[in-house]
Formats: C-alpha cells, structure tokens, sequence
C-alpha cells in the first residue's frame, strides 16, 4: 500500500490494512527516511490508531539512534490519542483499538522524557507539545518554564500549549503582543479556544490592519467567532470582501458560524461585557 496515496485520501477511506502499511514502515529501519517520517505522521490518525501503532511510535521516540525530526514526530503522532482518549473516544467504541494501558505508557513515557535533561531540545519540545493535548499536574509548571525562559523555541512551545492547559490568560495576552509572528498566532489560537475577552481589542486590530500576515489574519478570523461573534460580525461582513480569496472564504465561514450560534452563546457574551 503506497503511503503517498494514503497521504492523499480522507483516513476514514483509507482501505483495511493501512494500520499495518504503517507499522511496518516505522518498524523498519531501513525505509527510506521521508517514507518514516510520513508514516509517523499518517499513525496519528484516529481511524488507525491502536495498542500497536502506539507501541512502534514510543519505540521510535525512545530510540536514540533515531534522528531527531522522526523522533519529534513520533511525539507529536501520539497527541491526538491522548485528547481523544480524554474526551472518552475510545470508550465508546464496542470494541476500542486503544486500551487505557497503551494510553497510560504515552503519558508515563513523555514525563519522563520531557523530565530527561539529555533529551534533544526539539524532542521534548515535541514530547511537551504532545503531552499537553490531556492535561496532566505538571504540565502548568512546564508551561510556565518555558514562557519564563530565554529560548524563544522554547517560548513558541509554551503559547502553543496555553491552547489546551488552562490558567495562563495574562501570559496569552503579553503573547500576543509579541514581534513574532509565530507567538503570536499561536496566542491567537489560545485566545480564540478559551474565548478570551481580554484579548478582543488584539485580535480585532489583526482583522482590520491590511498590513497583517495571510496567516495571522486567517488565524484572527476564527478566533473572533469564540471571543466576541456579534463585535466580528461586521468586521468580517468587510472581509468577505478582501482581494485575497483565502481570506474571504475564512470570513464566510465565520459568518456562517456565527449564524449557527444560539442565543444562549450571545446571551453569554452579553454577560462577558
């Protein structure tokens, strides 16, 4: 089974067998370098994963011969298993393909490697970057260390994780304000997940200066629905406009969004101002 094919094809139609196209490739050491990488990124899938794919890709993590982009992604493949396994997916299946000890040896192993000082940057990066998708005690304290610090990788990991571990408005806001672009549309990321008011002045300028970055802006575009939808409403009746097609269907969308939501969602914003 060709993996590029996969990688092409929605992974709800992907044919029976594509679970151990994948296994075999990331078991085997001497596949073509790129084909790894792909397959790591294709076990991530919910349709697809279980014990043995989780198994291969802790395997893959833990061994240090690896290089250190597989390894990384082979972290970040895992993530998606532990947020779903959080919001009970797995439960509800009759017969569930990940079992809670393959969940718990992701969550025991990525402590552990995050807490391994030995442990290339980029790995625990991604291995906190992974962890963070079912929100454990000690990933407040990590979080915090890695905004607190000098190295801005280490930064970029740390707002990127603010979108699922909670407590950290303050530092989403400061964020936002950052001269990167990537801080910054991760903070808008976080911003738009927790519906974060304090940042709607922030984003709404990101949304109305022509100057901002495609990506950003596009970002801008969907938090605004979670944070304030009837202040964005109009902004984004302007934008349906814009030059940029991109741009223009992201604000359509939106607007759709919003039209969908209940009063109970405007009646809460309400009470927000």
């Amino acid at each position: 089974m060709d993996l590029k094919m996969l990688a092409e094809m929605p992974p709800w139609e992907w044919p029976k067998g594509a679970d151990k196209t994948l296994l075999a490739t990331l078991n085997d050491d001497r596949a073509d370098a790129d084909d790894r990488l792909l397959a790591a990124e294709l076990a991530s899938n919910i349709p697809v994963i279980n014990d043995g794919l989780i198994e291969a890709l802790l395997a893959v993590l833990q061994n240090t011969a690896e290089s250190d982009d597989l390894r990384g992604r082979a972290a970040i493949a895992l993530g998606p298993a532990l947020e779903y396994a959080d919001t009970g997916g797995f439960d509800d299946t009759d017969e569930a393909r990940v079992s809670r000890a393959a969940i718990d040896n992701i969550q025991e192993t990525l402590h552990r490697l995050y807490l391994d000082a030995a442990v290339p940057k980029n790995v625990r990066r991604r291995v906190l970057e992974a962890a963070i998708r079912s929100p454990l005690d000690w990933h407040g304290d990590a979080v915090r260390a890695a905004w607190t610090g000098k190295d801005e990788d280490w930064r970029l990991t740390a707002v990127f994780a603010m979108r699922w571990v909670r407590g950290f408005d303050k530092q989403i806001i400061e964020a936002l304000k950052s001269d990167d672009p990537e801080i910054r549309c991760e903070a808008v990321l976080a911003a738009g997940n927790w519906g974060l008011d304090e940042a709607w002045t922030l984003v709404c300028e990101i949304l109305t200066t022509e100057a901002s970055e495609k990506e950003l802006m596009l970002t801008a575009i969907e938090a605004a629905v979670s944070i304030r939808p009837l202040e964005a409403e109009e902004i984004l009746e302007d934008l349906i406009h814009a030059d940029d097609e991109d741009v223009a269907d992201a604000a359509y969308e939106a607007l759709a969004m919003i039209e969908g939501l209940s009063e109970e969602d405007f009646d809460e914003e309400d009470e927000d101002d």
